[in-house]
């Protein structure tokens, strides 16, 4: 996931990710990025977009109940996850969810349309973020409540740190993902973080702004953060990673004075050796 976002919090490939769920993880990872890519990228019509992604949930809905594809473009993708769902019996509702989140997108960023607080924005992400954790947690056979809730405290901050790490990013795309309710209350004109200047009493409250946002992912990392540390194996030493990946962004942001709208920050490798430094450290 840019940064924790684009799915890249899918553990596909990895040496952390086990032989036998590779296959699956991998099918989960193309479904999700395709479906994606109808909603963002290219130049197609929102129209057009949002046609392709209810062929795509006919390609989904097909897949459920076991049959073949029927649109060439997505065979392949579509026989793999069908492969996935029979063997690991993969929830739909999650799968679902996904779509839903991308069908928003496409009619948000068409509309110009604004989220009016943040727990708008989250309810956004819980259909955006959340199903990648609960997918996966499935596969390693994790279901009880505390769990999936602290899932869904990791992947909605990851949601949300990628939001304010592509705050400029995502504004010179008509993108608006900054909550209505917060903007009124710092005084903070959104149109003007397009500029390459603000004026000091705009960049002071744009940076209050962000500070309250950040530090609101941050507590909901924080929150969710001890469920790496319960999990077994190569599922927790992954999510561990994820965590401290976010955190670090979340570092950066603060760094530049949380004024993202003018400069993204991002991993390097020269992060790799802290963020092994302090996964290791975290306590059960």
């Amino acid at each position: 996931m840019q940064g924790v976002d684009h799915y890249e919090n899918f553990p596909v490939a990895s040496w952390l990710c086990p032989a036998r769920l590779r296959p699956t993880v991998t099918a989960l990872y193309h479904y999700a990025r395709s479906a994606d890519d109808i909603a963002d990228e290219g130049d197609a019509s929102p129209a057009q977009r949002l046609a392709e992604l209810a062929a795509y949930r006919a390609e989904l809905e097909r897949a459920l109940a076991g049959q073949p594809a029927v649109d060439p473009r997505w065979s392949g993708q579509f026989a793999a996850l069908a492969r996935a769902i029979a063997a690991h019996q993969l929830p739909a509702q999650p799968l679902h969810d996904l779509l839903d989140a991308f069908e928003q997108d496409v009619r948000y960023t068409a509309a110009g349309s604004r989220y009016a607080d943040p727990a708008a924005l989250l309810d956004y992400c819980r259909r955006s973020a959340d199903p990648v954790g609960r997918l996966l947690l499935h596969l390693y056979g994790v279901h009880d409540a505390k769990s999936l809730r602290q899932s869904d405290a990791i992947c909605s901050a990851l949601q949300l740190i990628n939001f304010w790490q592509d705050l400029g990013v995502d504004l010179q795309r008509g993108r608006h993902y900054l909550p209505l309710e917060p903007l009124a209350r710092h005084g903070v004109d959104e149109a003007a973080l397009l500029v390459p200047e603000l004026d000091p009493q705009q960049d002071g409250a744009a940076r209050a702004l962000l500070t309250e946002l950040t530090q609101q992912a941050r507590a909901l990392m924080q929150d969710g953060a001890p469920l790496a540390t319960r999990l077994p194996g190569r599922l927790g030493w992954e999510l561990r990673l994820v965590v401290q990946g976010g955190l670090r962004i979340l570092d950066q942001i603060e760094r530049l004075q949380h004024r993202t709208w003018r400069s993204r920050p991002k991993l390097g490798a020269a992060d790799l050796p802290l963020l092994l430094w302090r996964a290791l450290r975290m306590r059960t």
